[in-house]
């Protein structure tokens, strides 16, 4: 497996960064101001990963798209009300990511994120010269499409079969099975070891810096 990729992509929330636990506190917080019904805490953790839009789509499948834009606002207020820093990566993520650019990996990261919000927390965590190329979920279509994916690979031309990427959810692994990449699962995020399970993956790992074993 040392010699099969060239390509690592990566997830953000909850595989690189421990926040999951952030945005389920936010996201209640702001539905219950915006006057919906308080989400089970679990239902919250399975729309991580997707656009804020497909997000609330999902989990307030009634709710009209004006009521919906103000719950983002007051989503994103809360949200970016913390300041980011190397203090919220897992951790180990930063020696990992340095070890795998030195053994000349290209890195990639692909997220539900949107740009804005990728760019303030790569210069928080002092982690944006790490990769060749980023994907945000506002720029492209949403996981589990497999668009954000190929974009990646058509940019650093490199094949799907030379291609792998980390996630911690279950729209990380249908995206990767969409675009015909082998995917990893890490256990450390939104979703469970039974979630998981249920989706296509070469290994499941507790925590992302275990990839240091294995690539």
């Amino acid at each position: 497996m040392k010699d099969k990729f060239d390509l690592i992509i990566f997830d953000w929330d909850g595989t690189l960064v421990d926040s999951i636990d952030w945005i389920v506190q936010c996201l209640t917080l702001a539905a219950v101001k915006q006057g919906c019904k308080r989400p089970d805490e679990q239902a919250v953790k399975n729309i991580i990963g997707l656009s804020i839009q497909k997000a609330l789509e999902t989990l307030f499948p009634d709710m009209e798209k004006n009521d919906q834009e103000q719950l983002i606002v007051c989503y994103r207020q809360a949200f970016f009300s913390k300041t980011i820093s190397e203090k919220d990566l897992f951790k180990g993520v930063g020696d990992m990511l340095l070890h795998f650019k030195q053994q000349g990996y290209k890195l990639a990261v692909a997220t539900g994120k949107g740009r804005a919000g990728l760019e303030r927390a790569m210069e928080g965590t002092g982690l944006t010269g790490f990769f060749d190329v980023t994907r945000c979920a506002d720029e492209t279509a949403s996981k589990p499409h497999p668009l954000m994916l190929e974009e990646i690979m058509q940019h650093m031309d490199i094949a799907k079969e030379n291609t792998v990427f980390v996630g911690d959810s279950i729209h990380d692994l249908k995206m990767a099975q969409n675009a015909g990449v082998s995917a990893i699962a890490v256990s450390c995020g939104a979703n469970s070891d039974e979630q998981l399970n249920q989706y296509q993956s070469m290994i499941k790992l507790q925590h992302t810096i275990q990839l240091l074993d294995i690539l």
